[in-house]
């Protein structure tokens, strides 16, 4: 039971350039400085290349290919991100196989790394750049990995964004779960744990919200991510797919040793989580805290929010994985059930 949410490289050393310092009109100095910004590029992109591509490890090239008896062999979504990378930490402790899909357009790659080299161990961990969005690369994804399960994190999760872009919330978050479940459907992948949201309830009349409580979303965030709820639960009907949906509200904290984190892009901070506000404005990066909503029936007008720390949550969707049954559906609203 829930309470309602209202909601550069390093410079050469011995040598510095600056654009001040810089002469444009100088014929011989232009054509260097050119193929330096050429070199720069080049390196970046190769970078880029070895960290988007899976190294496997000569003395079994084929790990990720094979179902091995003993190992769970996981698909995370969305795993360069808050939630997910999380997710793929905890189910990298407990002995899974993950395999990380993400096009880091809110994913960050600072998060596989720190995984990678955690992990650094054949067959344990690899990351792929992939759009969900892209049937055909997920597709192939698919053919050329054996995975025994997918837990679906992947997903634009701004409330007030969605109000802004919703198409592209229907699209990242309705068509490309459409997608995932397609490829799944294809290559026999029979466990299915949706990381959802509880905006699908929208702002229920009784209070406290349950699982059976009528899903009412207001915003396209909501919406999007009840469409694809539904389209899980119809496909789970004609096949014998295990299937856990998760419903949650705000998510704060981070992983306990400060191996990762929450680092949302600048240009998302004013649609970000208030945790994200609170740091920022703690470190001067904003003037103060703007708490939004003055209305509400509490005691200072102020939202009252259901939090739950995103290691507890991970711990959920991973015990979620472990309780999955062929042929069931599970759906569970995922909080404290007390308000702050």
């Amino acid at each position: 039971m829930l309470p309602s949410n209202r909601n550069r490289q390093q410079p050469r050393a011995g040598r510095s350039w600056s654009f001040s310092e810089m002469d444009f009109s100088d014929p011989k100095r232009k054509p260097r400085f050119l193929s330096k910004l050429v070199m720069l590029a080049f390196l970046t992109a190769m970078c880029i290349l070895m960290l988007t591509h899976p190294q496997y490890h000569s003395s079994c090239p084929s790990v990720f290919t094979v179902h091995e008896p003993g190992v769970t062999h996981v698909l995370v979504t969305g795993g360069a991100g808050y939630i997910g990378s999380h997710a793929a930490l905890r189910l990298l402790t407990d002995s899974y196989r993950v395999t990380i899909v993400d096009n880091l357009s809110r994913g960050n790659i600072g998060a596989i790394k720190v995984l990678q080299k955690l992990f650094p161990q054949p067959g344990r961990l690899q990351f792929i750049y992939a759009d969900l969005g892209d049937a055909k690369s997920v597709n192939r994804i698919f053919s050329e990995n054996a995975f025994d399960a997918v837990m679906h994190f992947a997903a634009v999760a701004y409330v007030g964004e969605s109000t802004l872009e919703p198409l592209r919330y229907y699209h990242n978050i309705t068509a490309n779960t459409l997608v995932v479940l397609e490829a799944m459907a294809s290559h026999g992948v029979r466990t299915l744990i949706y990381s959802s949201t509880c905006a699908t309830y929208g702002e229920p009349e009784k209070m406290p919200i349950t699982e059976e409580t009528p899903q009412v979303p207001i915003n396209p965030y909501g919406k999007a991510k009840k469409m694809a709820e539904e389209i899980i639960l119809d496909f789970s009907k004609s096949t014998d797919l295990a299937v856990m949906i998760l419903r949650y509200f705000n998510v704060i904290g981070s992983d306990p040793e400060g191996r990762l984190g929450e680092a949302p892009r600048p240009e998302l901070r004013e649609h970000g989580r208030i945790s994200g506000a609170c740091f920022d404005a703690a470190l001067g990066i904003i003037p103060g805290l703007k708490v939004k909503g003055t209305d509400y029936e509490t005691p200072d007008g102020t939202c009252i929010r259901d939090y739950i720390d995103v290691t507890d949550l991970v711990d959920a969707h991973v015990k979620a994985l472990d309780k999955a049954q062929r042929g069931k559906v599970g759906i569970y609203n995922v909080g404290t059930g007390k308000g702050t």
